[in-house]
């Protein structure tokens, strides 16, 4: 994928998500299965990075399980860290910070005054759920996957989930033709979709649908070894595929 393709799907989420925020956070008020399964698993005093923090829901549930360690959220969302910091402002050690995730340097969040809190191999766990899936091209993936790897500890975990919305008869419905936008399949690359949304509006997504093989690859050019590998969510139980990841090494 060429750069101004990829520049043009960024802003195509970027519309999506500015335009539906409020009706997008109103469907993420309570966590996926998956998300709440993993968060169990993390140590009371944890230092974690949440890329994609989105309206707070995880940040608040963490706090409710008992987490007293430091939490910094990251989201390129203005509406959905303002929904965050209204529902945490309450939660000692939280941080949202403005971020974007699809620029080489997240947008300047490593330097300035932000740059205190995102020093390298300063975190026991970065999260990032439903976010890798909305980064078109893989250059951008490893990208993302390169300040992953340096920030996390030696010994740290890398929680990710992609979905997998073609396992949804409804959701597979709802893919929409590259023309709709001026693409053609040329443009992309291969599991790359546009899915469209039909709440308080009609907009459109970009997703890509990772499989397992295209996973363990990126991980092995990116320095992690998969830890562990399952599939949650929905009614069927296999709408998102979620994986822990360790830096080799």
């Amino acid at each position: 994928m060429n750069q101004a393709t990829a520049a043009r799907l960024l802003d195509l989420n970027h519309q999506f998500y500015q335009t539906f925020a409020r009706q997008f956070s109103s469907t993420r008020a309570r966590l996926q299965p998956g998300v709440a399964q993993l968060l169990r698993e993390l140590p009371a005093t944890s230092r974690i990075l949440d890329l994609g923090c989105g309206n707070g829901v995880l940040a608040a549930e963490l706090r409710r399980l008992g987490h007293v360690g430091e939490y910094i959220g990251l989201d390129f969302s203005p509406q959905m860290l303002e929904l965050a910091r209204q529902r945490c402002q309450q939660l000692p050690q939280t941080h949202f910070l403005f971020a974007e995730l699809g620029q080489a340097d997240w947008g300047g969040v490593f330097a300035g005054e932000t740059a205190s809190l995102l020093k390298p191999a300063s975190f026991d766990f970065v999260l990032a759920f439903a976010v890798m899936h909305h980064l078109p091209g893989e250059t951008l993936r490893q990208e993302l996957l390169q300040h992953v790897h340096r920030l996390l500890q030696p010994h740290g975990r890398f929680m990710h989930s992609e979905w997998q919305f073609l396992n949804s008869p409804s959701l597979r419905n709802r893919t929409v033709s590259w023309s709709a936008i001026g693409l053609n399949d040329g443009d992309v690359e291969a599991g790359d979709y546009l899915l469209d949304w039909r709440g308080g509006g009609l907009g459109l997504r970009y997703v890509h649908l990772f499989s397992e093989d295209e996973l363990a690859a990126l991980a092995a050019r990116c320095g992690f070894s998969i830890l562990s590998t399952f599939y949650s969510d929905g009614h069927t139980r296999n709408l998102a595929l979620y994986q822990i990841w360790q830096p080799k090494g």
